[in-house]
């Protein structure tokens, strides 16, 4: 159990505070984790990582030369938020581009894409590998649906050492695609681990029994057996991963005895000499292995076993030196330290004046944005109920979340001296929407805000055409990142009607209220619809008979929320007498 605390919730920022102090040499602190606090190449790719925190040496300690440029942290077990992605990465960015990788979880998956889509747009070319390593969550022919535990070590090691090297994004990019083809990982829970300041562990094992193929995030094994001696566990580990080997295998191993918490490296030791034996006996040799803990879970009882398959490139860069707090390899020449937060400085002070037309649309995003907080704390209770019904019921205080967030960060950002434009006021809420929120809608809806403020910018001007191509932005930033598809009840069965009926309306001349009001009624209309659909994504997906004859909550909310913002923006023109 985790003892040394203050505050349970902020638990995470204050161990990385700690990790940072103890580590300047290595790492300097940014808003949403760390970056390397020593030079780097002026055109060297940066491989961002990240995660949530509480499995240490990943993911901040393995941030410095040879390996990552940087680390997103996370809550406890939780995805780091866009925003902090985004501004780690931002931090970490030379002239090279951005690799980022993480392993495979729904939110990671979510908060990365988003932060790569604003980078993108910066101007910031930016790639993802995700690390899909672990046997137990997947079938091998579906393999791009395994969950990333240990094998995050070996795809962080070949990108960084790609990206020392000198390699250019694209070659960076395909080396950590081969790594992660070429990982295998299975683990093993004893017991289960304890969140700070929580009396129970996640799970427990019953006495006498192991489970096998357990998760990095408190989650239990799929299956459970009896507890087995050393020789046995090391057999179980060895004989699954050589069945599940890549097609393109070699004879040649690394080898990873991972201890996820409270396992002592003596055992640790003690079993890594059994599964060298059985891959020699198997015609394989093993290269420059690692036995420790390298990827954790607090506290679990537990380990894993993690193979690649080499080859001579793969080998090259896995031999290749590394100097981070945790994680050294060979001999990393020494580097000069580098002022992080000079550069942040100068970033902040390079912020580009509002003209006058982006300024007084800025303002009126600012009320747009209060007047959606206004109608999702009239439903959230509502929305809440609906959630409840095949969810997880927290569609509503989600979004309360979110939208608070998102008004308050409107408001300062308008508040500015000199003003500010429109594209400004909208990322500001949609970096608020997406850390504060969290989960799926918080990703979603921040993701398209900061869409939208894109394709507005700050121009000298503004027509009913750059309505149009924000409404779209909107859309294609949902659909993008989200993946869902029309009939798969969910928010995009209300937005694209929305869309296309307003971008109808604008192409016939009509003017831009009336042009979102009637499309407002259209997404009403389907959100309605989605009553009759089975959800096929999401958590409401393995509760798919419950949610019939129920509409989607993310459908409900977003209409209702288009459907304010036309009266709001009426309300508008009635009070200033003019037509927008």
């Amino acid at each position: 159990m985790t003892t040394i605390f203050d505050n349970p919730a902020e638990f995470a920022d204050d161990a990385l505070d700690g990790f940072v102090a103890a580590n300047r040499n290595y790492v300097a602190r940014v808003d949403g984790g760390v970056v390397r606090s020593t030079e780097m190449n002026p055109n060297q790719v940066s491989l961002v990582v990240g995660g949530g925190s509480g499995h240490y040496p990943a993911f901040a300690g393995l941030v410095g030369p040879g390996l990552a440029a940087g680390s997103a942290c996370g809550n406890m077990f939780a995805s780091p938020a866009a925003g902090q992605i985004y501004r780690v990465a931002k931090a970490a960015a030379m002239n090279g581009g951005v690799l980022l990788s993480y392993g495979n979880y729904a939110g990671d998956v979510l908060h990365f894409g988003q932060a790569q889509v604003r980078l993108n747009a910066e101007g910031i070319e930016t790639r993802t590998v995700v690390v899909t390593d672990d046997i137990a969550s997947a079938p091998i022919e579906e393999l791009e649906k395994r969950r990333g535990i240990a094998g995050d070590l070996t795809v962080f090691k070949i990108a960084g050492a790609a990206a020392e090297a000198g390699l250019n994004l694209d070659d960076v990019e395909r080396l950590a695609i081969k790594a992660n083809y070429r990982t295998r990982s299975l683990g093993v829970a004893f017991d289960g681990c304890t969140l700070p300041g929580a009396e129970e562990a996640l799970f427990h094992v019953p006495a006498g029994k192991m489970a096998l193929g357990l998760g990095i995030h408190g989650e239990p094994g799929i299956s459970e057996h009896p507890m087995p001696t050393a020789s046995e566990l090391a057999e179980l580990l060895v004989s699954k991963l050589l069945a599940d080997k890549p097609d393109d295998a070699g004879n040649e191993v690394v080898a990873i005895v991972n201890g996820l918490g409270t396992v002592k490296y003596d055992e640790l030791f003690l079993l890594f000499g059994r599964i060298e034996k059985l891959l020699t006996a198997a015609g394989l040799t093993v290269v420059e292995p690692e036995c420790g803990e390298l990827v954790t879970s607090l506290d679990m009882s537990g380990l894993s076993l993690t193979l690649l398959w080499l080859d001579e490139e793969l080998k090259e860069y896995w031999a290749a030196p590394a100097d981070t707090p945790a994680f050294r390899k060979g001999n990393s020449a020494p580097r000069a330290q580098r002022n992080v937060a000079a550069a942040a400085e100068v970033e902040a002070a390079q912020l580009e004046i509002p003209t006058p037309a982006a300024a007084a649309l800025g303002l009126q995003a600012v009320s747009a944005v209060a007047a959606i907080r206004d109608v999702v704390i009239e439903h959230e209770e509502a929305l809440g109920n609906l959630d409840a019904i095949a969810g997880d019921g927290d569609h509503g205080i989600g979004m309360r979340r979110g939208v608070d967030a998102a008004a308050a960060a409107a408001q300062k950002t308008a508040d500015l001296p000199g003003g500010t434009s429109v594209a400004a006021v909208l990322t500001a809420a949609g970096e608020a929407w997406s850390e504060k929120a969290g989960g799926t809608s918080g990703a979603l809806w921040g993701t398209a805000f900061i869409a939208a403020a894109a394709a507005l910018g700050n121009k000298d001007s503004y027509s009913s055409q750059d309505a149009a191509e924000a409404v779209g932005a909107f859309a294609n930033a949902i659909t993008t990142l989200g993946k869902a598809e029309p009939g798969d009840k969910t928010m995009v069965d209300a937005i694209l009607p929305f869309r296309d009926a307003f971008l109808a309306a604008i192409s016939s001349g009509t003017e831009v209220i009336d042009s979102l009001k009637e499309a407002a009624v259209v997404s009403r209309d389907a959100a309605t619809a989605t009553s009759a659909l089975r959800p096929l994504k999401g958590r409401a997906r393995p509760l798919a008979e419950k949610s019939l004859g129920h509409p989607d909550p993310g459908a409900v909310s977003f209409g209702l929320i288009v459907e304010r913002l036309g009266q709001h923006f009426e309300q508008e023109l009635m009070e200033s007498g003019t037509r927008a």
